[in-house]
């Protein structure tokens, strides 16, 4: 198109410009544009573009030109790529607008045929999944005739980098207008901060930046291209990360319901803090900002300029007169409901709501959070629960008759327009008789309906319209088909159904219905139980007949009564030869566990009622259990004194009668069972409308309308109730991911269940009319609520249990101890501790549980099991004198066990009196021992007996279950319960059910609005477990129903085990709880004991090669390189792990005092880590200077002067991750406590006491003990009692296969728990190796089934080593071994004996342990 450029602008313009060609050229003469097309054989091009529109608009007056220029034949170099990209960028940005802020200060690279793309900010992904790679891609071949293939990156690689860069042009900025700012009147500068300064000082609702109003955009609508936004909503969550010269990253993440965004921005860390203390009390914030693609967090977020305070626009209840809520479920229905109860109960409060009834399903363990919320918020708790009340119980026979099974039976079916008899139609019915047991005679007809039949049908039964039009009425066939069943019993599968049809039609029709039924189901589950699911393609196949034409009703007919003639023959096989047999005969579990449930709403109307209701709990757990807690309607009725009872909801017993079409005097008869009615909004059973069993809301308001009828006419108030599952309707999306986390298939179709106002509710039920609805919403349930009593669901009082002479028994047994310690006339210190002591024992009734403790580690010693104390008790010396603890509490002290002479160190010097040297006693010249760890009392009980105590002891796991029955023993059956524990949703397991949420819908979620999920169902109730120890002791005076209901832990019935209903803390202060808790240490001592007849007790703990393996190897004659350690501590219980073992080389202890501190910081949270760590590397302080255990606070803060009380309060604040009052700290620095103490006091989340970590730290030293001295019994006990992932396969391959594995594992990024296990194992194997002890052969005939064994200096594996091989298994084939004479003759012997299979032999073989053994018994000619 050379002429055209001549045309267009003149030859001499054409001339000046050869490279350029026109290839294309279009006019719309509609609006008079042209677009032209420019090729240029150069780049850059020179072409002037605006001279040549000049020249065309001169020459044809046309105005509105476009240009589109591209290049071909030209090489890309590194020298034109700046200008080649420059270009490429503007046309890309001018396709694509949104592109130009992610684009801007952006560069490219080329590698090849490869343009590298570098973002300055980040936003790559973005760009991906919006296929601008291609588009820009595509652009390049267009406009430049190149094959390119393009890839965006960003320039940064974290937000560190991007907070420096920007600090950096920040500074350049700065430096930039220095001059200009020079040049600013100081007087007006100094005005204007002033008043920037006094306008932040009034308006403390901004947080950040400064005012600002406009448009709220909705978080919904956010996305990369949005830019500068103002967003409103609630808090999610903070957070902060720490980054170089003392600044912070900091995160707020908010929802508006619609959608959640997360919002960040870098500030000082003071300004922070300041920041932090503003947020404490805000809900909502609104804050102004960029929205854009942040590339650190892969999604789009919003950079943080302003934000200011928001309020909280919450629903009112305007009503002058409040309705109550009667049916509300919190976080404790399981898996059901993700209404927080305080919360809930917060919201009926502030609306100003009198009562609010808490009906969880089947459980009450709301009940201590909702007193507690109900006390805080100034309202009235209604206890009651949703109960499962057990129908009439399932059956085989209904209505039974007496005729043999030889008589007349009429096996039949029917099909219907729908599934309630209220409101369909029975459109076929089908009969066979059956006479002795063979098919006779046939019934088959269809019914005309009223009604057309629903689609839904017509698939399901294949019966339409046409073939019912001609058929007769149901008047005329059901009295046909009543007279051909005269004389008769009824058989049908699923008969209630069926038969429910027939008598609803009978009774519109005055026909007499009084017939005998069986129901094939019934007896299917009872006669073949191979099956899990008994429905009628299933019994057939299962019973060999061949099934075709499901849902007709003369084909359903057919097979049915093939299966009921083949019943008839199993029955009589059973004994049974008469219908009224049949149930007395086959009735089992198998058929009464499917007994019909409905709901029913139990509220305690007082305390006996409460009491009633609790038992009632307890037997629905532990004697009617079946996947729900099932009410039996006998012990409702035994039970019923005090309790309100309500008919509950569409799942309820009066509303399924009158949708199943009960007659009218069946319907009253239930009616009048409960003592009110209750409706619901219509929006809640919705899903009948959906899966058809009703077609209309009218249908759903007519049912409504007659409970309201019934009531009127039974006199018995109905209640209209939200049945709250959620409290917000825009909280239904938690349980939207509850359900789809549980697989629900319709867990998007989330019935309204929210909590409503007295005005929405007045509105749903506008259709009863206006007196009416005010009726069943307002005054009837205030009247409900008025009929309950203030109750107290827990007593306020503490209930010791009683054990006669207890005290007495206390004060003889430590006096008598203390005198045969330390002489007849005890030092002042040993009689003023225990009269310090024994006062607050005794005043504040703690006798019993000393005497208790006592009694329960007196059996286990004299049993032959050490206990170990845990928690505090070691604190107390009279703990000490009467055998409950060994730690003696009193300061370190020489005493001569021979004539009684002591000397008390009370300097502070020694940590304990392990660490003081040895002396003789000056009176007698024996040895002393030495005693005390210098344990302040008042961290068990507090300064006045005013803290709750508790006494924690380690019994031998294999002799927890005896100490427990023990307490039996000491309190009786019924009085002794195992503390019960409810597992909740935490964090990683919501994230789960977040994340399969989002997998499943297929959205995208931001890292906010998955918080947002993750927080509306943590705390949701999954199950309910058992403490590992603690066992709650009622009094024999009162009744474990006083206190708590009780149950099996997770609902398992096979377990004889029975908890506290209540998780066991809402009544730890009410009943004594003991903690007898396994532990394998006492397991292992005992073991060592046996092995090497060594008394642990007399194991001196000031033995020098035992403290050595805490700073070396020597003491084990190997070298750090050959184990792998520089201490020698592997399986050295508290002191074995990597962490641990870091701690002693920062520490390096050399006193039993130092380690008790390093236990201490060990066990605590924020102890060592970040915090007492820095301080002894940088020499801030030492070892025994640190924070390590709860008591050094106290007894520092009493050494620094403060008051005992404060020094106690602070100690108690501490150790429970409080922190420090303003008070606190200004007492403590006015004492002189160091900063680096009181910033150490803040960083603690938990404390180990002093007590607890001497009691570890004794054992452990002990079981170090035997390591040294008794090597090879040390690693025969660890590997029976401890190795539970022994692998047979890696560790008898010996030391270098197990340094390989060893490196191997450590070499892998992320490590299964079972792999981080047996890396342990792994490291004590090779321990064992280095120190010259080898492993044997795992032997048929010489190993045991579970224990190492000793054998000629080496060590013989337990049969369970291999893999495969269970306890049991190893246990059968010992059994099998002793009882045979000799060796076993083939391995077919040893199976059958032992009762093994084909895959442990396998096993078996792959280790060589049935070498030489014949596979068969059987002897060939061959061999004779």
């Amino acid at each position: 198109m050379a002429g055209l450029m001549v045309e267009l602008a003149g030859e001499e313009f054409a001339a000046q410009y050869q490279t350029t060609h026109i290839t294309s050229c279009k006019v719309k003469k509609e609006d008079m544009s042209m677009h032209i097309d420019i090729m240029s054989d150069v780049f850059p091009c020179s072409f002037p573009l605006d001279a040549f529109k000049e020249k065309i608009i001169q020459k044809f007056g046309i105005a509105n030109i476009k240009f589109s220029l591209g290049f071909k034949n030209f090489e890309l170099t590194k020298e034109n790529l700046p200008m080649f990209y420059d270009q490429f960028r503007e046309m890309l940005c001018a396709k694509h607008q949104a592109l130009t802020n992610i684009l801007t200060g952006s560069s490219a690279e080329l590698d090849q045929n490869v343009l590298h793309i570098k973002l300055r900010f980040g936003g790559e992904k973005t760009l991906v999944e919006q296929h601008i790679d291609a588009a820009a891609e595509e652009l390049i071949q267009s406009a430049f005739h190149k094959e390119l293939k393009v890839v965006f990156e960003s320039i940064l690689k974290d937000e560190t980098e991007i907070f420096e860069k920007l600090e950096q042009e920040k500074s350049k900025m700065v430096a930039g207008s220095a001059e200009i700012a020079n040049k600013i009147n100081e007087k007006k500068a100094t005005k204007a901060v002033s008043k920037v300064k006094d306008e932040e000082e009034k308006d403390t609702n901004i947080f950040i930046g400064r005012d600002f109003s406009g448009d709220i955009t909705k978080m919904c609508d956010i996305n990369e291209y949005s830019g500068k936004v103002i967003v409103s909503g609630s808090i999610i969550s903070t957070e902060t990360k720490e980054i170089k010269n003392d600044k912070v990253i900091f995160f707020i993440y908010i929802t508006d319901g619609t959608g959640s965004v997360m919002c960040k921005c870098f500030m000082e860390n003071a300004k922070y803090k300041v920041l932090k203390d503003k947020l404490k009390s805000a809900k909502a914030v609104c804050i102004r900002g960029l929205a854009q693609y942040d590339s650190f967090e892969r999604e789009v977020t919003i950079k943080l300029d302003d934000m200011k305070l928001a309020k909280v626009t919450q629903k009112q209840d305007n009503a002058d007169e409040k309705r109550v809520e009667l049916h509300a479920h919190t976080v404790m229905s399981a898996m059901d409901s993700v209404a927080k109860t305080g919360d809930l109960i917060k919201l009926a409060a502030t609306w100003g709501h009198k009562a609010i009834a808490i009906t969880d399903h089947g459980v009450v363990q709301a009940y201590p959070d909702a007193f507690s919320a109900g006390e805080k918020n100034g309202i009235k708790i209604l206890y009651g629960m949703e109960g499962y009340l057990m129908g009439e119980s399932a059956k085989l026979v209904y209505d039974e008759k007496d005729m043999a099974l030889t008589g007349s039976f009429v096996v039949f079916d029917i099909e219907t327009t729908g599934f309630s008899a209220k409101f369909d139609e029975i459109i076929e019915i089908a009969g066979i008789k059956v006479v002795n047991g063979k098919m006779t005679d046939r019934f088959s007809k269809f019914i005309q309906p009223t009604r057309t039949i629903p689609p839904h049908i017509t698939e399901l039964t294949r019966i339409t319209n046409d073939m019912v039009k001609n058929a007769e009425p149901v008047e005329v066939v059901l009295k046909e088909f009543l007279s051909f069943c005269d004389g008769c019993v009824l058989v049908a599968h699923n008969a209630t159904f069926d038969v429910g049809f027939l008598k609803k039609f009978s009774e519109k029709l005055s026909l007499d219905f009084d017939y005998c039924y069986i129901d094939t189901v019934g007896l299917s589950r009872r006669l073949i139980k191979k099956i899990k699911r008994h429905k009628l393609n299933n019994v057939a196949k299962a019973l060999g007949f061949t099934f075709e034409g499901h849902h007709r009703a003369i084909n359903d007919t057919e097979i049915t009564a093939k299966i009921f003639i083949t019943f008839l023959d199993m029955m009589k096989r059973e004994g049974v030869d008469n219908v009224a047999d049949i149930n007395k005969v086959l009735m089992d579990d198998s058929v009464v566990k499917y007994t019909d449930l409905y709901h029913i709403i139990l509220l305690a109307k007082n305390m006996t009622g409460l009491h009633n209701l609790y038992k009632l709990v307890s037997a629905s757990h532990l004697d009617n259990f079946y996947k729900k807690p099932r009410l039996a309607r006998d012990v409702l009725e035994k039970h019923r004194e005090g309790l309100i009872i309500g008919s509950a909801c569409e799942a309820g017993e009066l509303y399924s009668a009158i949708l199943s079409g009960k007659r009218i005097d069946e319907i009253e008869a239930i009616a009048r069972f409960y003592d009110y009615l209750e409706i619901q909004p219509l929006g809640n059973n919705e899903f009948m409308i959906r899966n058809q069993t009703v077609s209309t809301h009218e249908d759903l308001k007519l049912i409504n309308r007659e409970i309201v009828e019934l009531g009127e006419k039974l006199e018995k108030p109905v209640v209209a109730t939200c049945d709250v599952h959620f409290i917000n309707p825009e909280d239904a999306v938690y349980r939207e991911v509850l359900f789809t986390g549980q697989d629900y298939e319709d867990a998007s179709n989330q019935a309204p269940l929210y909590f409503r106002t007295t005005e929405e509710m007045l509105e749903e039920f506008a259709y009863l009319g206006k007196k009416k609805a005010y009726e069943v919403v307002v005054e009837n349930t205030n009247k409900i609520a008025d009929m309950v009593e203030e109750i107290r669901p827990i007593p306020k009082e503490t209930y010791p249990p009683e054990m006669p002479g207890a005290t007495e028994d206390i004060q003889r047994m430590s006096d008598a101890k203390a005198h045969e310690l330390y002489g007849d006339v005890l030092p002042d210190i040993v009689r003023e501790r225990m009269d310090k002591e024994l006062v607050p024992i005794i005043k504040y009734g703690f006798s019993v549980m000393y005497m208790i403790a006592q009694k329960l580690v007196t059996k286990s010693l004299s049993d032959g099991y050490l206990v170990g104390s845990r928690g505090s008790v070691g604190s107390s010396f009279i703990a000490y004198l009467i055998g409950i603890t060994e730690i003696n509490s009193l300061p370190p002290h020489y005493i001569c066990r021979n004539c009684k002479n002591v000397e008390f160190i009370t300097d502070g010097t020694f940590g304990c009196g392990a660490d003081m040297p040895d002396k003789i006693c000056p009176v007698c010249g024996e040895k002393y021992a030495k005693e005390g760890y210098d344990i302040p009392f008042e961290t068990f009980l507090g300064f006045d007996g005013d803290k709750e105590p508790d006494i924690d002891l380690n019994f031998s796991g294999e002799y927890q279950s005896v100490a427990h029955k023990y307490t039996e023993e000491l309190f009786g059956v019924g009085h002794v319960y195992r503390a019960g524990t409810i597992g909740t949703f935490a964090e990683n397991t919501a994230f789960g059910y977040v994340r399969k949420y989002s997998e499943k819908t297929g959205k995208n979620l931001n890292k906010a609005e998955t918080m947002r999920l993750i927080n509306g169902i943590v705390g949701v109730k999954r199950t309910t477990g058992q403490h590992p120890g603690g066992v709650m002791i009622v009094p024999k005076a009162n009744e474990i129903y006083q206190f708590s209901p009780i149950q099996h832990p997770a609902n398992d019935n096979e377990t004889d085990i029975i908890t506290t209903h209540f998780d066991y803390h809402s009544i730890s202060g009410k009943l004594l709880k003991l903690d007898i808790l396994g532990h394998d240490d006492p397991t292992m001592i005992r073991m060592l004991e046996d092995l090497t007849g060594l008394d642990a007790k007399t194991i001196p703990i000031d033995d020098k090669p035992t403290m050595s393996l805490f700073t070396g190897t020597e003491a084990l004659g190997a070298t750090a390189e050959e184990i792998g350690s520089i201490v020698g501590t592997y399986a050295v219980p508290e002191f074995g792990t990597k962490f641990v073992r870091q701690m002693l080389l920062d520490t390096k202890p050399t006193t039993f005092g130092e380690l008790m501190r390093i236990s201490g910081l060990s066990h605590g949270t924020d102890v060592w880590n970040n915090n007492a760590q820095d301080l002894v590397r940088d020499g801030t302080a030492t070892l025994s200077e640190v924070i390590c255990t709860r008591d050094d606070i106290m007894l520092y803060l009493l050494h620094h002067n403060l008051p005992p009380l404060n020094s106690f309060k602070i100690m108690e604040k501490v150790r429970k991750g409080k922190g420090l009052e303003p008070e606190d700290e200004k007492l403590m620095r006015e004492n002189n406590v160091p900063e680096w103490y009181i910033t150490s006091c803040k960083k603690i989340k938990y404390m180990f006491p002093k007590a607890h970590a001497a009691a570890y730290v004794t054992m452990a030293f002990r079981i170090a003990y035997f390591k040294v001295h008794y090597p090879i019994a040390f690693y025969i006990t660890y590997f029976t009692v401890r190795a539970t992932d022994f692998d047979a396969d890696l560790m008898l391959r010996g030391k270098e296969r197990v340094v390989s594995a060893i490196s191997e594992l450590n070499d892998k990024p992320d490590l299964t728990q079972k792999e981080k296990n047996l890396i342990t194992i792994l490291e004590v194997v090779n321990e064992m190796y280095a120190r010259k002890i080898s492993f044997l052969p795992v032997d048929l005939y010489k190993s045991d089934a579970t224990k190492f064994l000793e054998e000629d200096g080496a060590i013989r594996p337990p049969l369970n080593a291999i893999s495969g091989i269970s306890d049991a298994v190893g246990q059968s084939i010992v059994d099998a071994r002793e009882e045979a004479e000799g060796p076993f003759l083939s391995v077919e012997e040893l199976m059958k004996r032992a009762k093994i299979g084909a895959a442990v032999v396998e096993k078996m073989k792959e280790y060589d342990i049935l070498k030489g053994i014949p596979d068969t018994s059987q002897v060939s000619l061959f061999d004779l």
